[in-house]
């Protein structure tokens, strides 16, 4: 008497585990940023495309363009096999950071939508010009020893950040702060205004570096009032011509550690 449901229930898992596949193959463009795409060709161009050809297609039995691979059917699969290589072929393991890993996934999974030749990130040397001259970012942050320490430290941020959320932090700050950049307002007892970046917090103390860079240590008893803001003080630059965004993020990119 159970047969029937057996084999209904066995379809019904299988053609879920063809839709899986079926969803997983159609992976829409859409979620993958414009900006991961394109710092994506980049590093394709310098590090891939001696192997696979500007095309993809340059090892046999795989055409990255027609995302055609041997082993890879998930984004995953495809980190997986960027950063462990592939034993007993001519594919080496890559030691991508997280932001340049983000975007070789999503440059190969949309090769096909993509003119690599008509795709640019910006200039890193112009973009540093900006940041250090009119742009008066050192005025906050801190590159490589240099600048301010009011905003948050810049030295790695091309390593840990990928290109469409830094894109994001010089278009609209306040939707791209991170939690723990948040600044703080802390009111005292005797009415002192305090604002500043909120280093460290715990149930009884709060540590914040104030507007004048001084490290500031309170006792939460001796607070009236503390709020944690939620509006970014870093300008937006969405009225910004778009080539000084692109080369102040490819500089920004660029950041991945002291040298």
């Amino acid at each position: 008497m159970n047969a029937p449901h057996v084999r209904i229930a066995i379809l019904v898992v299988w053609s879920g585990l063809l839709l899986t596949v079926a969803v997983r193959a159609q992976t829409p463009a859409n979620i993958y940023p414009p900006a991961d795409i394109q710092y994506g060709s980049q590093i394709y161009a310098a590090q891939c495309s001696g192997c696979h050809g500007p095309d993809g297609d340059a090892v046999t039995g795989i055409d990255l363009r027609a995302n055609r691979f041997r082993r890879v059917i998930s984004d995953d699969d495809l980190r997986a096999t960027v950063t462990g290589g592939v034993p007993g072929t001519g594919m080496p393991p890559f030691k991508f950071n997280a932001s340049e890993l983000a975007g070789i996934v999503a440059y190969v999974r949309n090769m096909r939508q993509v003119d690599a030749q008509a795709v640019t990130i910006g200039d890193a040397q112009r973009g540093q010009q900006l940041f250090e001259g009119t742009g008066n970012c050192l005025s906050c942050h801190r590159v490589s020893g240099r600048g301010s320490r009011v905003g948050p430290e810049l030295t790695e941020i091309g390593a840990v950040r990928t290109a469409s959320s830094l894109q994001r932090s010089l278009i609209d700050p306040t939707a791209a702060m991170v939690p723990s950049n948040r600044s703080v307002r802390a009111v005292t007892r005797n009415g002192q205004v305090i604002t500043g970046r909120r280093l460290n917090e715990d149930s009884y103390t709060l540590q914040l570096i104030d507007d004048h860079e001084r490290l500031v240590s309170l006792a939460k008893a001796d607070l009236r009032q503390f709020t944690v803001l939620t509006t970014s003080p870093m300008p937006s630059y969405k009225d910004a011509r778009a080539q000084d965004i692109a080369d102040v993020l490819a500089y920004l990119l660029s950041l991945k550690g002291s040298k």
